[in-house]
């Protein structure tokens, strides 16, 4: 018989994915937090579209949408309309990048930004060439030569036209679409300056003989100096990723064919065999398949104790081998390493806007368009009262100019001022500054933050809910106490268990033999092994029959165990699990485990507790367990929620954030999952499952409590920097308005306003930037 393949009806519709494509651009043009509002309105108004993040800081823009509904050529079009560009952000295909890691190039995005600031650089050298002669001739030569007015137009024509090409480019593309912006802020100031300026020089009869050169020059260039300034500290914000992608290892000793050859590290396939030398650093992440040797993690994690690692023990990409030769296998390669997962969850974290920057965002898209209304009301007002008769005195010695008779004249400067004065890029660049240093910081210290929206609600986290195991504890048993009765010594009680159960996989028999392991104890060969389910083993060790187990088991065997009830009832207060031992059908001692305590758990709940968080430890074991730990570790016994099944964790969650508490909850297991989704903030360790870090909006790669801590602390410092960056940028707008408004009444103003606001500009966003920056102490001032 044929065998026959059915084939799916092509007249059937097949229903189309929902799922939502994300995309990344690098968005050219923007200057303002007003450019970040224009161009995410943009983007959300195309079919389709469920969200549109626009970042000024990386100048990135980050998209999520219906394929089926739009395409990239939409996108780019709906950017390119409101008249800035936008280009997708492709990977590069993995043997180019290959090539350039191991040559050690720098990626596409640091390229973009170096030849950036260098041309900034070129053109901010440039302007101020040439400044300075307008300056002094405007200062000390003014009207003391013929000609002179055509001298500063030959030098202020380059500056207004090549230094300030990048603005008035801008501000034409976003006019023609009818928009406003910084850059039509000043592109409008200044030009209005210079043609004043031109005007007077060509045709001094029609508005007198007074020019405006400097004003024009020194607008242009003072801000530009602000944008190179800015661009640096910027690139200083983005050290963090380029931090971590520095770590990655260039060279790997692959086994291929019997043979050991040396090829770049992200050419390792799943599978292979790698040789890792002293030294060396660790190619890709891995399994030990033989070999011992302390690795230091701190690049990573930021333990500072190298960890020793033995046969199946688990490596990661990019530490370093300290001591000894390691054989490995690897197991994940290229971007599914741990290293390429926490550069992407920075990336991610970095390009991300915080809730407050919402507001801001919000004010500035009809900040702008309010304030050309504020200038022009500033011009005809000064008009008007300039007509009216009011003039202000003749300028202070030491003007740049004779004093300014024109009332049209002394209301243009006012609106000039006006217009440069307000230009929002403090604004903008007020949270997504600190954000970048604040995740890239807390990367830096083995805390991985999703994104600015986590970073600020983290801050007012009042009650953390914390799984018991794994993330209080250890997570796996440990023996913790071994009594044996006069007639057999300890050492030679543990010695037979762990030959015992040497052949058990189950992980109370593994933590006797490991215990055994570490005091150097040999163990004996066990035959004629059982495993009894539910109770424990039995094999023969030395020719003598050993069973291991319950109270029951024992018991069932015949065993008297009266002679250590005291002793198993002491164990099991504590919260431990009693292990009964026979030889030759004799009870011969008793072994203690337990999932013991982490080391730091109980100092970083304290600290916790003093920070006015409160604790609580959430777990299914039995009561009497979980108040031991409790106990252990300072949690008030009111504070623990104990025999909780995992479907009610996520029960337990919703309960305390109805009565008002803002809940984090810190887990390790995939059982943790839908209670670290339930929850305000989610925190994994770094030692748990995949599918916990998935869900969380903070992973801490070391796995233990001192790294909720030290987030905390971070989430606290970034916000404050944040309201700091906010205040004085909106304090800035609310101060300075008014006085360039009222500008042709303050003698030291008059005719200097605009060189005034334009200084003051451009500082209001170095201030901002170099502020964020004072984050990256973060990380010494917590070790």
């Amino acid at each position: 018989m044929a065998n026959t393949v059915t084939q799916p009806d092509s007249a059937t519709p097949q229903a189309p994915s929902t799922e939502a494509a994300r995309v990344e651009f690098a968005i050219s043009g923007m200057t303002c937090a007003s450019c970040v509002r224009r161009v995410e309105r943009a983007l959300s108004k195309v079919p389709g579209v469920t969200e549109a993040n626009v970042n000024l800081a990386t100048e990135h823009a980050t998209v999520a949408f219906d394929p089926h509904a739009a395409g990239i050529a939409d996108l780019i079009g709906a950017v390119e309309k409101t008249g800035y560009g936008a280009t997708e952000i492709v990977p590069e295909p993995e043997t180019a990048e290959d090539e350039a890691l191991s040559a050690g190039a720098p990626s596409a995005e640091t390229l973009r930004r170096q030849t950036e600031l260098t041309n900034r650089q070129r053109k901010l050298l440039i302007g101020v060439i040439l400044t300075v002669p307008v300056m002094l001739l405007s200062m000390f030569a003014m009207n003391r030569f013929a000609g002179e007015n055509w001298l500063l137009l030959a030098l202020t024509a380059p500056v207004w036209g090549y230094v300030g090409w990048d603005f008035h480019r801008t501000s034409w593309r976003v006019v023609r679409h009818f928009g406003a912006n910084m850059d039509v802020l000043v592109s409008l100031g200044s030009t209005a300056a210079f043609l004043m300026s031109i005007v007077a020089t060509i045709a001094p009869q029609v508005v007198g003989g007074v020019t405006f050169y400097d004003t024009t020059a020194l607008i242009i260039t003072l801000i530009y100096l602000g944008k190179y300034l800015e661009a640096r500290a910027k690139g200083q914000a983005g050290e963090a990723i380029r931090k971590l992608a520095g770590l990655r290892a260039t060279v790997a000793h692959v086994i291929r064919n019997g043979q050991e050859i040396d090829i770049p590290a992200q050419r390792v396939r799943v599978g292979e065999e790698l040789v890792v030398r002293p030294g060396e650093k660790i190619p890709t992440d891995g399994i030990v398949l033989s070999g011992s040797s302390a690795v230091d993690e701190a690049m990573l994690t930021g333990e500072s104790v190298p960890v020793e690692k033995t046969a199946g023990d688990t490596v990661i990409g990019a530490t370093i081998n300290q001591t000894g030769a390691l054989r490995m296998r690897a197991t994940r390669v290229g971007n599914d390493t741990m290293l390429a997962g926490i550069i992407r969850l920075v990336e991610q974290a970095q390009g991300s806007k915080a809730p407050i920057q919402r507001l801001a965002d919000t004010i500035a898209g009809i900040f702008v368009p309010a304030v050309l209304v504020v200038a022009a009301l500033t011009f005809i007002g000064w008009t008007i009262a300039g007509a009216a008769g009011w003039h202000p005195a003749a300028a202070s010695m030491g003007s740049m100019h004779a004093a300014t008779q024109s009332p049209w004249i002394v209301a243009l400067v006012a609106a000039i001022a006006v217009l440069v004065v307000a230009c929002p890029c403090a604004l903008g660049l007020a949270t997504p500054t600190a954000i970048m240093v604040g995740t890239g910081q807390g990367a830096e210290t083995g805390i991985l933050i999703k994104g600015g929206a986590s970073l600020e609600r983290l801050e007012r986290v009042t009650a953390l809910m914390l799984d018991k195991t794994g993330t209080i504890t250890q997570g796996k048993p440990e023996l913790t106490d071994v009594s044996a009765l006069d007639y057999l010594p300890e050492k030679d009680l543990l010695r037979l268990a762990a030959g015992a159960e040497s052949l058990s996989e189950h992980p109370l028999a593994r933590a006797v033999v490991a215990a055994a392991q570490a005091q150097g104890i040999i163990l004996p060969q066990a035959t004629d092994f059982q495993a009894i389910p539910g109770g424990g083993v039995q094999a023969r060790v030395d020719g003598r029959e050993v069973v291991i187990g319950t109270r029951k088991l024992l018991a069932e065997r015949g065993v008297d165990l009266a002679q250590a009830s005291d002793v198993a009832r002491t164990l099991e207060d504590a919260g431990k699990t009693a292990m009964f031992v026979a030889v030759g059908g004799r009870l011969v001692g008793i072994l203690g485990v337990a999932d013991t305590v982490k080391p730091g758990s109980a100092e970083a709940i304290a600290a916790l507790q003093e920070q006015g968080v409160r604790v609580w430890i959430i777990t299914g074991d039995n009561r009497r367990t979980a108040e031991r730990i409790a106990a252990e570790v300072g949690i008030p016994p009111e504070q623990v929620l104990a025999e909780v099944l995992p479907s009610d964790k996520a029960a337990q969650v919703q309960r305390l954030r109805e009565a008002g508490e803002i809940v984090a909850f810190a887990g390790d297991g995939i059982n943790d999952a839908p209670a670290l989704a339930s929850a305000d903030v989610s925190i994994a360790m770094g030692n748990g499952s995949d599918i916990a870090m998935e869900a969380a909006d903070i992973t801490l790669v070391k796995g233990n409590l001192r790294g909720i801590v030290t987030a905390i602390q971070l989430s606290r410092a970034t916000m404050r920097i944040i309201r700091q960056n906010l205040f004085w940028a909106f304090g800035y707008n609310t101060l300075l308005i008014p006085l360039a408004i009222a500008s042709p009444a303050v003698p030291f103003l008059r005719e200097q306003a605009p060189i005034f606001a334009a200084a003051a500009m451009a500082l209001s966003s170095v201030t901002v930037v170099s502020n964020s920056l004072r984050l990256r102490r973060f990380a010494s001032q917590t070790h």
